[in-house]
Formats: structure tokens, C-alpha cells, sequence
């Protein structure tokens, strides 16, 4: 099922923990230095949480979580067909997770949105390369 992913940057990664594991009434899936994610059932949600002290409160990017690569695909090529601007990023790793996804480029406010689908988990967060639509190592 797709869901909406909202990335969060926290100052304090536990006291956030904390926080969002009450609000919505469930634990981490994943949690690694620097960061965590909630799989939340109801509001379908990937909450991502990046410690990243004296910005924390503000959105560090938004997402859509799609079931797999054909749906990926799918989704690139609709919005090319609109005229989205928009930079692939195939087999990659980022957020602890091997990744087939593009991020949207020329949002009127400047919001980084990515449309993704997660193939594989990994034991580290990113790769080194900079994804040209991001600005940023992955979610850093």
C-alpha cells in the first residue's frame, strides 16, 4: 500500500522517539545512529526521524513510499508526461535501506519530494555520491 513519508530533522533523537512513538501509538521499525523510522498503520505513514541538531522541527524532505519498481516507474513516467523535472536514482542506498526511487525537482516552494520503493534493508545509511535533486547525502 503506498503512504506518505514525512522526514523529519530532531535535535534530540530519543526525546523524539519518545514523543512519536506515543503520539501515534507504535514503536520504531528502524533505529540506527541518527536516525529512526515508524511504520505507522493508521494514518498510513513513513515517519523518519534524522538528528540534526539546531534544525530540528523542520521538514527535512517528503516522499511517497510506492509497493515496488514497476509502480516506480510508473510514477516517473507520468509525471515526465506532465513536465516534472526529475533525477533517477536506481539501486541506491539511503536511510539504512537499498532504494529504486527519483526525487521531483522545481517544486514551487523549494520542498524536496521523493517517490521511492525500498528493495533490500542495509547496514549503513548512504552512499557517497550527492543525489543531484537533493543537495544533501541522502536524508542527511
Amino acid at each position: 500500500m503506498p503512504r506518505l513519508q514525512l522526514a523529519l530533522n530532531v535535535d534530540d533523537l530519543e526525546t523524539s522517539i519518545d514523543f512519536y512513538s506515543t503520539l501515534f501509538g507504535t514503536e520504531p521499525h528502524k533505529v540506527r545512529p541518527g536516525y529512526a523510522n515508524f511504520a505507522v498503520a493508521q494514518p498510513p505513514l513513513k515517519l523518519v526521524l534524522i538528528e540534526n541538531a539546531g534544525k530540528g522541527g523542520s521538514i527535512n524532505h517528503l516522499g511517497v513510499e510506492v509497493e515496488d519498481v514497476d509502480t516506480v516507474d510508473a510514477e516517473l513516467t507520468r509525471l515526465a508526461a506532465a513536465g516534472f523535472a526529475t533525477t533517477e536514482e536506481r539501486d541506491t542506498t539511503c536511510c539504512y535501506a537499498k532504494q529504486d526511487k527519483f526525487w521531483v525537482q522545481g517544486t514551487p516552494d523549494g520542498e524536496r519530494w521523493e517517490v521511492y520503493t525500498i528493495t533490500d534493508d542495509a547496514p549503513t545509511a548512504a552512499q557517497p555520491a550527492e543525489p543531484a535533486a537533493a543537495g544533501a547525502v541522502c536524508c542527511a
